[in-house]
């Protein structure tokens, strides 16, 4: 990360993208203290329902307002100084406020689509993180609850599912785990 940080403005750029529940987050958090770095977190970066036409979200990869991380995030990250970006909530289907990223060597960009072809190779390392059926529906019960798995059932992982297969996400990235 040194010599890739040496060649790139002193700033490294890694992408963790991957299944629901594979441990993106948690991953990234732990990275983030260990490596000093900020966090980019791609579900504030979730369509806004205006956005969400069927015509978009067939589109793989289409439920992410990709046009607006490229906007306010891909132009700002190796510059070496603090920025902002709106935050989506995803609970209330709205922006939130901003998010602030402070200056740090270290970037790291987590979430589903993270490594969308839209944004080209922005990234030094590219991560993506899998996890089976079986253990991605118990984390998802642990986390969403019951009442929380049919929209993933039914919805988000379907969505996600398209998008790795038409883009070849796994099987691009530097590092699967």
């Amino acid at each position: 990360m040194r010599r890739i940080g040496q060649a790139n403005n002193g700033i490294s750029v890694i992408a963790l993208d991957g299944r629901a529940a594979a441990g993106k987050s948690t991953l990234a958090a732990a990275l983030a203290e260990t490596l000093q770095a900020a966090v980019i977190h791609m579900d504030d970066f979730f369509l806004p329902l205006a956005l969400r036409t069927p015509q978009r979200l067939a589109r793989p990869g289409g439920n992410i307002h990709y046009e607006r991380f490229a906007e306010e995030v891909l132009p700002r990250l190796r510059g070496g100084q603090a920025f902002c970006y709106r935050r989506f909530d995803c609970r209330t289907m709205d922006y939130s406020g901003w998010a602030e990223v402070p200056a740090a060597p270290v970037l790291l960009v987590e979430g589903a689509y993270a490594h969308h072809p839209f944004f080209g190779r922005y990234a030094d390392l590219t991560v993506f993180c899998d996890i089976s059926p079986a253990r991605q529906k118990q984390r998802i019960l642990a986390r969403n609850g019951r009442e929380g798995w049919p929209a993933f059932r039914d919805r988000w992982i379907p969505l996600e599912e398209a998008y790795l297969a038409a883009f070849r996400i796994r099987e691009r990235a530097d590092l699967v785990i």
